[in-house]
């Protein structure tokens, strides 16, 4: 990787609004995910994504979601139990023509039954969109 590109990605990890010191809990983990984008967090943040079975209260949450993944309010609610007031999450998924794309629409409709707020959506790479959520109390 170059040193440009290498910039390009830490920024990613910036722009998602990550820093140091951040703890950051990973769900949906697969042989799929951006490895990059997942590195660039790490490196930023200083330490390693949590997995799903950390109880560690977290600043923030990163989904890897796709089409056929299951129940998103549940899985939404589900990660609320570890992140911290003001905490944010990020639902990432395939972008439009990739296997397992998900519609923009079926995240706005589950975001408000699970208490979350949509504020954004970001490219981050290649084949993955971001949208943040954060507690509709929160905005």
């Amino acid at each position: 990787m170059s040193e440009a590109d290498a910039a390009t990605s830490v920024n990613v990890a910036e722009k998602l609004g990550f820093k140091s010191g951040d703890l950051i809990q990973e769900f949906g983990y697969d042989d799929d995910v951006d490895f990059d984008l997942r590195d660039d967090i790490e490196d930023l943040t200083g330490s390693e994504l949590l997995d799903e079975d950390d109880h560690d209260v977290v600043d923030a949450v990163i989904f890897w979601w796709r089409d056929g993944d299951g129940d998103l309010v549940d899985t939404l609610m589900d990660s609320l139990t570890t992140l911290s007031e003001g905490g944010v999450v990020w639902v990432l998924t395939p972008k439009s023509g990739r296997q397992g794309y998900v519609s923009p629409a079926e995240i706005q409709e589950a975001a408000p039954t699970a208490g979350l707020h949509l504020t954004t959506s970001a490219g981050v790479s290649k084949d993955w969109s971001a949208t943040r959520l954060v507690s509709k109390k929160n905005k």
